[in-house]
Order: C-alpha cells, then structure tokens, then sequence
C-alpha cells in the first residue's frame, strides 16, 4: 500500500514573498501569518512578503519565517484532508514537521525557532565559524579528513547528509578552511564556503543548544499523530519526551536527511510531499532515489492541483 511523507525544508530555503499567495486567498493562511506577528510582538508577516532580503536571510528571521509560511501551506492543504505516514523536517523545518503532526502548536513552533536562531547566531562570536559544501567526496573519508584536522586543533565536523554526493561540513574558520584545501583527500571534486552567520550543526553550538533546553523544557509536547523521523537518529519517534531531547542534541548533530529519506523509502514511502517555501528537499529526494514521487506544495498553484 502506498504510503505519504510530509516533509519541510530548512534554512536556505527562505525568499521573499513566500507564502504571500495563500496568505492573500485563504483564510487559514492568513491566520498563519497573522497568529505568527502576535506571537512575535513584530509584523513578521510584512518582512515575508516586501523583504529586504538581507533581513530576511539572518537567522533569527529566517526560521520563524520559514516555519510560518510551511505551516501556511500546510493549512491551504487542510480541505484536502490527505493525512501523512510519516513526516520529516531538515534542520529547522523538523519544527513544521512537529507542528504537522501535533506535537507542537504552531504559537510555541514559531517562538521557539525565534529563539533557536537567536542562540545559535550567539552561541559563536562573529568571524569565528564557517560551513562548507562539500561535493563528491564518500561520508566515510570525509568523516576521517574532519577528524585529523580536529585533531590538529581547528575542529571541523560533518553537519548535513544531504544526499549522496553532497556533505555540508561546519567548525572553526581555520578547520572548514582546511576541508576546502584539503577536498580531494576525500575523494571530493570540490568545497564550496556557505554564506551562514555560524557553525551550526557542530559541537560549537553546544552553548546554543543549552539555552534552547531551558526553553524546550516550558513547553507543553504533545503524542504526535503519526511517527516524526528526526534528524538526530534517522528514525521515527513517537515518544513526546524523546523528541524534545533530540531537538536539544539536533543543535550541535548533524543533520542525516539522507539516512532519514532512505529509511522512510524502506518504510514503504512512495510519495514525498515537499510543503513550505522552493523546492530543496525534492531535489535532494531525487538525487537519494529517482523512482519516488516528489510532489511541492510551495504555491497556491501547486495546493489547487494537488497531486
């Protein structure tokens, strides 16, 4: 029997506009956007949609907006009454991921991601952390080379599996600086340097993820209506107090997106339904297995057609 995933995507997945179309059509939308600046106490909705980008693009912006206008497209989906198996989030987009399946309300979701991305943009000094994209290079020499480079004393670690042929690598200035010179060692073609405000999804985030426990723990967690797939373990979680542990450790692990789609697939997972801004999950889901489908839900064009 076929089986649906919902998954939402993360940072590097925000631009302006976004949402702006079912915000403008639907009334579940708006509710979105509208709960999304009470909530916040400033028009969140207005930097969204007019920008500037540069605003937009820091962190702090990005993941409670991001999250806002995946949960918009989830409510324009609503009518449809289509209820996932599963569903899964890269990054910050776990947060949709949990508020999809009510773990979360979306007014906790959003002010919590407020605060994460005020962590993590703290928890390093400015100048100090880096991340890369490392294309071509296996996960096992890739491991090996960030490791003898920790060791020299210029920590760096892996921090996205994304899909095959495509690591991000997060640490120290120096440390990525190294992965980037030293790519071939691991069978890479080439790194490429990310314009991010820190290393995140490496162990310099600890800080971060220390003071987002203090907050996780105010918060009420709800049994979630179908298993979430987290990025820590890259594998489904239905107990309540075990995912908001995993949240804390998802700050400084990395993000095993490839792990988590594989065992979705080998779950019976045929149709990956990508909700929220663009169009980056699907392309990586292709890249993992080319014989799902990938549906995007990331217009009122696309919710109407439905799929």
């Amino acid at each position: 029997m076929s089986k649906i995933a919902f998954v939402f995507p993360g940072q590097g997945a925000q631009a302006v506009g976004m949402g702006k179309d079912v915000y403008e059509a639907l009334p579940q939308s708006r509710a979105v956007f509208e709960k999304g600046d009470e909530v916040l106490g400033f028009p969140l909705s207005t930097l969204v949609f007019e920008g500037p980008d540069s605003e937009l693009k820091q962190t702090v912006n990005t993941q409670p907006a991001l999250v806002t206008a995946s949960v918009a497209y989830l409510e324009a989906l609503s009518g449809l009454q289509i209820a996932p198996d599963y569903v899964a989030g890269h990054s910050l987009g776990e947060y949709s991921a949990l508020v999809a399946a009510g773990v979360l309300s979306y007014e906790d979701a959003v002010r919590l991601v407020r605060l994460r991305g005020q962590f993590m943009e703290e928890a390093v000094p400015g100048g100090q952390g880096a991340m890369a994209a490392v294309l071509g290079a296996g996960r096992d020499a890739l491991t090996e080379l960030c490791r003898s480079i920790t060791a020299a004393g210029t920590p760096v670690e892996l921090a996205n599996v994304n899909c095959p042929g495509q690591i991000v690598v997060s640490g120290s200035v120096a440390g990525v600086g190294e992965v980037v010179q030293r790519v071939k060692e691991a069978g890479g073609k080439r790194a490429i340097p990310l314009e991010v405000s820190g290393p995140f999804h490496s162990s310099l985030m600890k800080g971060a993820a220390d003071r987002l426990a203090a907050e996780l723990s105010k918060v009420t967690f709800n049994a979630p209506a179908m298993p979430v797939v987290v990025n820590v373990t890259a594998a489904p979680v239905t107990d309540p107090e075990e995912i908001r542990k995993l949240l804390v450790e998802q700050v400084y692990s990395p993000v095993l997106w490839q792990d988590s789609v594989e065992w979705l697939i080998g779950a019976g997972v045929d149709t990956f339904v990508e909700i929220g801004s663009g169009s980056v999950l699907a392309g990586l889901i292709r890249k993992i297995d080319r014989n799902v489908k990938v549906v995007n839900i990331n217009s009122l064009e696309s919710v109407q057609a439905g799929w």
